[in-house]
């Protein structure tokens, strides 16, 4: 590694690792794909393997890094920021495309892609086609889809005679419910992102979207101090006060709500689809055999929403292999590959058919109902200015959730900080 890269590894919140490929030869090609460590990087690894010997003068590294979104983020920053060109592909989050497009950080794929690019790009799911088209031009390819569902202990739901829940309201009675019977001081009702994570953000829209609000009003400014706003807050603040939430909302971060169910300590979370595939086959893991998912619940009368999620997968500007590392991605992103996806990882697929594949049914039954999820899940505000954005957001609600400002005060600042971004 170059001094400055020994810098720019510093500089991250968590310290890259490299899964290092096969040696190189001298005539070999040698690339180099950035990884955060929530995306299995494990799985990648395989899946570059096979890659490698389809193509024996390319060979790949896996670099990884950040536990979180934001922290992946961070890394990335400091490398392209430098034009740094150690990493030639990145894996980013579906928010990130038109940011990375305003700076400049992805090489377009248009010319690359040349009069396939239409028909290549017809083939995604809408949502992850059209993240990642910004002003006209092909920034990333999609790698896999996600969304946020509703998982719960199928054991204890039984054990009470109760169904899963649709609303809110329901999901709070049967969690009380539970957690009378149980009298387990470890159990906890239901748990979500709280932290000042990209999470949070979603812990706030979707229930502000389930209460039937927008996050622009119809003059594309943002407003979410109506009513639907306000019912979002008042819904974690209810399930605080009657401890069916953890008293530390504001600490959780994705992965720890993965971690509590896992370890049987919660009944029901708002989780991201790989959660599935550790709930089935870690070691470590209790409530195997002892879990489902669901949609998301909503509020009664109102129409339930999701936040849609997922990863792409991006060229660096400054790569000095352009050709080989498009040729990578192209394989990346392909059906094939996004069903060894789902069936080692339990990663949602970008292509329609692969839901509907007899393999992929049978280690993920849930998949049957998943892609009408994606399909109707909602996006996070696309902006050049996202980051901000995302900031303005997390951090008022991590500090609402914290207890170190209120409802009102989140909201008013919310308000004022999102108009002036999108003046």
């Amino acid at each position: 590694m170059s001094k400055h890269r020994a810098l720019f590894a510093a500089a991250a919140l968590a310290a890259p690792l490299v899964l290092a490929a096969l040696p190189a030869c001298a005539q070999q090609t040698n690339l180099r794909i950035f990884v955060g460590g929530q995306q299995r990087p494990d799985v990648m690894r395989k899946i570059l393997d096979l890659y490698q010997s389809r193509t024996p003068g390319v060979q790949v590294e896996v670099e990884v890094g950040g536990a979180t979104s934001d922290q992946q983020q961070q890394y990335l920053n400091t490398v392209l920021t430098s034009h740094d060109s150690a990493i030639d592909v990145m894996l980013i989050d579906v928010i990130r495309p038109a940011q990375f497009a305003a700076a400049g950080w992805a090489e377009p794929l248009d010319s690359y892609l040349g009069s396939e690019r239409d028909a290549i790009m017809a083939r995604y799911l809408p949502a992850y086609r059209e993240a990642n088209i910004v002003n006209g031009k092909v920034i990333a390819l999609p790698y896999f889809a996600d969304a946020q569902f509703l998982y719960y202990r199928t054991d204890l739901l039984e054990k009470y005679k109760l169904q899963p829940p649709k609303t809110w309201e329901e999901l709070s009675a049967a969690a009380k419910t539970i957690l009378a019977g149980e009298k387990n001081p470890n159990l906890r009702g239901f748990s979500t992102a709280g932290a000042p994570i990209e999470g949070t953000v979603c812990t706030f829209l979707v229930p502000m979207w389930g209460a039937g609000g927008q996050f622009l009003n119809a003059q594309g400014k943002p407003d979410v101090g109506t009513a639907a706003g306000k019912k979002a807050l008042q819904l974690w603040t209810d399930l605080k006060a009657s401890g069916v939430t953890p008293a530390n909302l504001a600490e959780i971060v994705t992965d720890r709500i993965r971690v509590d169910f896992q370890s049987g300590n919660l009944l029901f979370a708002m989780q991201w689809g790989y959660a599935w595939n550790r709930f089935q086959n870690d070691g470590d893991s209790v409530v195997k055999g002892k879990t489902n998912v669901v949609p998301l619940p909503g509020f009664a009368g109102n129409q339930p929403a999701t936040c849609i999620g997922g990863w792409q997968i991006a060229v660096s500007a400054y790569s000095k292999h352009k050709q080989a590392a498009v040729n990578l991605l192209k394989f990346l992103s392909s059906p094939e590959i996004s069903k060894m996806q789902a069936i080692l990882a339990s990663h949602l697929p970008v292509f329609a058919e692969v839901y509907q594949d007899p393999e992929v049914l049978k280690v993920n039954p849930w998949f049957q109902f998943a892609r009408n999820v994606v399909v109707t899940g909602r996006s996070r505000p696309v902006s050049p200015d996202y980051p901000e954005v995302s900031e303005i957001i997390r951090t008022n609600i991590n500090a609402f959730l914290a207890g170190t400002r209120s409802a009102e005060q989140a909201i008013a600042d919310m308000n004022t900080r999102l108009t002036r971004v999108y003046r």
